[in-house]
């Protein structure tokens, strides 16, 4: 087994991972907020309303069916060359392309170009992020004490929370200090334009981080198999085969903490806005709210897995989000405030009992020498049919419908298929991260 790690190396290890993540997934959320509710009127026609939200959540999406593209090629490199030097790159990718969005003329200025150009930069930043989340669980997970493998890789984890706080924290203070008028025209272009600095903050912490001692490990038993002649497979050639079982345990486990995760926080702006006719202002400021509890309660269930094991937790979480997501509705349908928050907040808390122990679990799956692939392959390839096509096939339903129960059936079957994914995996808290779970113990070092 590689050395545990001292306190304070895991915690600037932690600190680095978690402060780029926030980075790349507030870029990452502000699109998908700007997408809902400023994307339709200024990147495409204005004739038909209802076409420009489908319109803009489709390059949403578009995010999406990059994702993979970019987690097969950081994966391969992040196996061979490490962790570190691939979360660099990502970062820098996803901020370049969100600042570039910051300064794109709109539809009324330079026509067709304007949708085409947003969905290159946007197939960048689903590239980047592809990359990124894969290198940033597994250099906390390769880093630290095996008994709180849950809680040290939870962190990185809190991110998306954090950079959702990030993102919709911007825009709801613009959106509350500025017309309606100001906002669509450029007041929305701040919180892009900012990226920049947070991008250059995030690299000085990363680039502080060492390379994790298990891939340094596996790394140099890689060289001695090649100088006995005995050169090692391509990642994901050695994924498919060994690993086939593993790769769909994950995406099954990502399909309910996926899908339910954007309906939570970015299908309800749409539904609230345009079918109870609530404000921009009301959405975003649920939405916060609910952010920070998820932000503070990702880590305990990170916790709590490492005392009671990834499955217990991560079942309870696919359950309660198919439970809560008609409870959600009912809620939202009130028009209440504080029953929004309440709606948003449960939501989420359901979420992070999946999202919490995930990093660690997915993990534990796969060998370090193939593990960044093993890891990217599975969680990105669930999310085009979960994310991706999640805010397509809500907005659709409520547009057919008029309601948002039909959203609520599919959370509840897309929680089915992540309880019979979960359910039927062993338990993983106890691997140790230096053997390869495709072997028998006595080689797998």
């Amino acid at each position: 087994m590689a050395e545990t790690q001292p306190r304070s190396s895991i915690v600037k290890v932690v600190g680095a991972s978690m402060a780029g993540t926030t980075v790349e997934w507030y870029d990452f959320f502000l699109y998908g907020v700007a997408a809902a509710l400023v994307f339709p009127t200024v990147f495409f026609p204005g004739n038909d309303p209802a076409t420009g939200v489908l319109l803009s959540l489709g390059t949403f999406a578009v995010g999406f069916i990059a994702r993979p593209v970019g987690g097969l090629v950081f994966g391969h490199y992040g196996d061979k060359i490490g962790r570190k030097t691939l979360l660099v790159v990502s970062l820098l990718m996803m901020g370049v392309a969100t600042f570039l969005i910051g300064l794109l003329p709109g539809y009324a200025t330079i026509g067709i170009a304007a949708p085409i150009i947003l969905v290159l930069l946007r197939l960048v930043q689903g590239f980047a992020l592809g990359g990124e989340w894969g290198g940033a669980v597994l250099i906390v997970s390769e880093h630290g004490d095996p008994k709180r493998r849950g809680f040290w890789a939870s962190w990185p984890q809190a991110g998306a929370p954090g950079g959702q706080l990030l993102a919709n924290g911007i825009l709801a203070l613009l959106a509350a200090f500025q017309s309606e008028a100001d906002f669509l025209s450029w007041g929305w272009r701040i919180p892009f334009l900012l990226s920049a600095v947070l991008v250059l903050i995030g690299l000085y912490i990363r680039l502080s981080v060492e390379e994790s001692p298990v891939f340094r490990e596996a790394q140099e038993l890689a060289k001695q198999r090649a100088a006995d002649g005995a050169a090692d497979a391509m990642p994901i050639l050695e994924v498919l085969r060994s690993y086939p079982r593993e790769v769909l345990t994950a995406m099954g486990a990502r399909f309910a903490e996926n899908v339910s995760y954007y309906i939570f926080t970015i299908v309800v702006s749409t539904y609230a806005t345009t079918q109870l006719d609530l404000s921009t202002s009301f959405v975003l400021g649920a939405v916060l709210i609910g952010a920070a509890v998820h932000f503070v309660t990702i880590p305990i269930w990170g916790a709590l897995s490492d005392r009671f094991g990834r499955k217990p937790i991560y079942l309870l979480g696919a359950v309660g989000v198919g439970v809560w997501a008609f409870a959600f509705i009912a809620l939202l349908d009130t028009r209440s405030f504080g029953a929004a928050v309440l709606a948003v907040v449960g939501g989420l808390v359901f979420h992070g009992a999946m999202y919490g122990p995930q990093a660690a679990f997915l993990s534990e799956l796969f060998g370090t020498k193939v593990r960044y692939s093993g890891v990217s392959i599975g969680y990105q390839l669930a999310s085009i049919l979960a994310g991706g096509l999640a805010p397509l096939i809500a907005v659709a339903l409520i547009t057919a419908y008029g309601s948002g129960y039909p959203v609520a059936v599919y959370v509840a079957a897309s929680a089915v298929l992540t309880i019979l994914a979960v359910a039927t995996y062993s338990e993983t808290r106890h691997r140790d991260l230096a053997d390869d779970p495709a072997l028998p113990k006595a080689v797998s070092r």
